[in-house]
């Protein structure tokens, strides 16, 4: 396994469309594998494969990533996700591995029905509710070039951009 690079906002791999996957091989378990470590690594709890360059539809989670016992981590992996289903409606503060040092309450479903494939290609179906629902719309969201601070009323949204090209102009 490898530790990939996390792009970071406002870098535009982040804003693009990730593709559906149609290859389920070895190179797509092995890029599942090298995101599950690049998460845990980077101590996330979810990664969207748009997020190290690779425009797939590919997003792993684990809500037990700070788990040092790795044996009660629980990975999961979906590939072509898509919610067929959502109900509810909750607020929670989201953070992100490709935006630094910003934190945001945002608005999303509180429970959801998740239509995917596994890394065989098998369609599997899930239902999610709390912070692993949130977490999987939050991914899905990148899939589609949408990152949490895109959910801001526009005014802080532009406020909140500015303020992070800058700190990543002067990080560079």
């Amino acid at each position: 396994m490898a530790l990939l690079t996390v792009h970071s906002f406002p870098d535009p791999v982040l804003k693009q469309k990730a593709l559906p996957v149609k290859e389920f091989d070895e190179k797509l378990a092995e890029l599942a594998d090298n995101m599950l470590e690049t998460m845990y690594e980077e101590r996330g709890i979810g990664l969207a494969a748009v997020q190290v360059g690779v425009l797939k539809q590919l997003v792993v989670v684990d809500l037990k990533s700070g788990e040092e016992d790795i044996s009660l981590r629980e990975p999961r992996v979906f590939v072509n996700p898509h919610i067929v289903e959502r109900s509810g409606e909750t607020i929670s503060e989201e953070g992100c591995l490709s935006v630094i040092e910003y934190r945001a309450e945002i608005k999303r479903a509180e429970s959801i029905k998740l239509e995917f494939q596994d890394l065989q290609g098998e369609p599997r179906t899930m239902e999610a509710e709390g912070l692993l629902s949130i977490c999987i719309q939050h991914e899905l969201d990148h899939l589609q070039g949408i990152l949490f601070i895109d959910h801001l009323p526009i005014l802080k949204q532009k406020m909140v951009k500015k303020r992070l090209a800058k700190l990543a102009r002067e990080a560079a």
